[in-house]
């Protein structure tokens, strides 16, 4: 499993305006490649009047699958832009298509790259980028009377706590970043005099927000 990644948190959908034309972008996240064919379709269905539906997407934990379309655009003004907008963005399991109606002024090779770039940031935005970053579950149970200084300790030390049981013992779940699990256990079993029991779970990843950034 990677230690980290980014991709967009779901779906994102925005306009914008260049030299009349209008632009649509649209991004949402995929794990296939059918599910970005399927994506790229429904967008398609959905402007089936536009003058172009260009798209790009990339799929896979090592970038193994990227496709790019420029759908009538010039030959790479429009789904390499995109493409190269992804990448840059460095965004796994990504699909963005920009769909244009044509404004009657004609923008020139470098103008379309820019637009179609933009147009793909501006996607991003709406569908809000995140980094995804593995941790460790781990929980730890304690008798009451340690609790106080556990519950402190996971206080001050910011620690990710996913939720906490009061049963005939207190126990707290949480998640740390991959690497840090040594550390933590003794940590906790330094503070508790050995007294806590302490588990490690499963692996997941936490996302975090991330800002969108251009393409050239």
């Amino acid at each position: 499993m990677l230690t980290e990644y980014k991709t967009v948190a779901g779906y994102g959908e925005d306009t914008i305006v260049i030299e009349r034309s209008r632009f649509i972008g649209y991004a949402q996240r995929v794990t296939t490649e059918e599910e970005a064919v399927a994506f790229i379709a429904m967008i398609k269905k959905k402007h089936w009047d536009a003058t172009h539906n260009c798209s790009a997407f990339v799929i896979g934990e090592n970038d193994q699958i990227q496709r790019s379309s420029d759908d009538g655009e010039p030959s790479g003004t429009a789904g390499k832009p995109i493409l190269e907008c992804i990448k840059k963005n460095g965004l796994k399991d990504t699909v963005v298509v920009v769909t244009r109606y044509f404004g009657g002024i004609k923008l020139g090779a470098g103008g379309l790259v820019r637009a179609y770039t933009a147009g793909t940031v501006t996607a991003l935005k709406a569908a809000k980028i995140v980094v995804h970053t593995l941790h460790q579950a781990i929980s730890v149970s304690v008798d009451y009377t340690w609790w106080g200084k556990v519950e402190n300790e996971l206080r001050i030390g910011e620690y990710r706590v996913s939720g906490t049981n009061f049963t005939d013992k207190v126990t707290a779940h949480v998640l740390i970043p991959e690497g840090g699990q040594d550390a933590f256990v003794e940590r906790f079993t330094d503070l508790t005099n050995g007294q806590a029991q302490i588990a490690l779970g499963e692996k997941e990843y936490v996302e975090v927000p991330v800002e969108a950034v251009g393409g050239e």
